[in-house]
């Protein structure tokens, strides 16, 4: 008897979470566990895939089945076979780096974005010997168009990367774009908050530019940056150095109600990023009521329409004047109202729904 279901069981997903983190979600861990929760309920034979029974506190109350880790370096050739043995019709990865080499299923996986092949620039924290590695891997589009091309189908997060993946031929595969969610939370319209801080919610790599937001408080004085992840020792130090004395507040990590209250209190959300898969801090504030200052750039302009207060890639001025705008209480209502609307076509239901008819239809094509 297979470890999923009998022969005669509905389609049986097998849902790939183990990426999912062990204390506080981060973009990827979220984007799993709020995914299976939805197909999960939608679905009779949906089984969770985790490497550490740690991980099911942060997931929902669903079957599960303990694999491989997913960063073993054997993993192209060990996880296929691992879950072979497990039969399921279809295998859904939040990633593309799942293991495709000898499966006996239907494969489905997630691209988020390409930025790395524009941004080559690897995390500053990584050793010398994997950081050349990194871009080396990223000079070219060749083995990550191999990978993708042993999978059945993708699913992408926006239309701005589904359009690069077509642009760049990275698959000859089906591709579907299900956007993100996000947690609607029933709240009266908010006020506009007593103080002026400025939230900035993401990691702190090259491609996010927050030295912009750094360098854009000389020109907001008596204002206060409020960092939300945690950061090394060198990033504040070289962040703090751009920016005036004390203007600059590491928040070193926040659970989502921390996360919340910040969004709650701030101002407004900036960010400075060059490059998104989705964005998801954005449409996250846009929801709370937050209104948001973001670099213009395609992905942006597609997440959060006209909702937002624009400013050019790269310039620290502009990114004061977009954030300066909306001391203008009028207009920070309008876009708090507005915002909070336009958030409400990103819907974790409405994707859960999505990808099990995509997933279906892969299965049984």
């Amino acid at each position: 008897m297979s470890a999923l279901a009998a022969a005669d069981a509905p389609v049986r997903i097998l849902f790939d979470c183990r990426y999912t983190r062990l204390d506080r979600h981060d973009g990827i861990s979220r984007y799993t566990a709020r995914l299976v929760e939805e197909v999960g309920k939608r679905h009779a034979a949906v089984t969770m895939l985790v490497s550490d029974l740690r991980q099911l506190a942060m997931l929902p109350d669903l079957p599960h089945v303990l694999g491989p880790p997913p960063t073993s370096l054997l993993e192209p050739f060990i996880g296929p076979r691992a879950l072979n043995r497990l039969r399921p019709d279809v295998v859904f990865s939040p990633l593309q780096t799942i293991g495709p080499l000898g499966r006996r299923y239907k494969l489905v996986t997630t691209i988020h974005d390409l930025i790395y092949y524009e941004h080559p620039a690897p995390p500053r924290d990584l050793p010398g010997p994997v950081r050349l590695m990194w871009r080396l891997y990223h000079t070219t589009y060749a083995f990550q168009r191999w990978v993708l091309r042993l999978a059945d189908a993708h699913v992408t997060i926006s239309e701005t990367t589904a359009g690069l993946m077509r642009r760049h031929r990275m698959s000859r595969r089906p591709i579907a774009v299900i956007l993100n969610g996000v947690d609607h939370v029933a709240h009266p319209p908010r006020a506009v908050p007593a103080g002026r801080d400025v939230l900035y919610a993401g990691s702190f790599m090259p491609y996010k530019d927050v030295e912009t937001l750094a360098a854009a408080m000389h020109h907001l004085p008596g204002r206060r940056l409020r960092l939300l992840s945690r950061a090394s020792e060198a990033i504040k130090a070289r962040l703090s150095a751009l920016a005036p004395a004390g203007a600059i507040d590491f928040m070193d990590g926040a659970s989502d109600v921390e996360y919340a209250a910040a969004l709650e209190s701030s101002r407004v959300l900036a960010t400075a990023s060059r490059a998104e898969g989705f964005g998801l801090p954005v449409v996250e504030a846009m929801a709370a009521g937050t209104p948001v200052a973001i670099a213009d750039t395609p992905i942006f302009r597609e997440v959060a329409g006209e909702h937002a207060s624009y400013f050019p890639v790269g310039d620290a001025e502009g990114a004061a004047r977009a954030i300066r705008e909306l001391d203008d209480d009028e207009l920070w209502l309008r876009r708090s109202t507005e915002g909070e609307a336009w958030s409400r076509r990103y819907d974790w239901g409405r994707a859960g729904e999505q990808l099990l008819a995509f997933l279906l239809r892969v299965a049984r094509g």
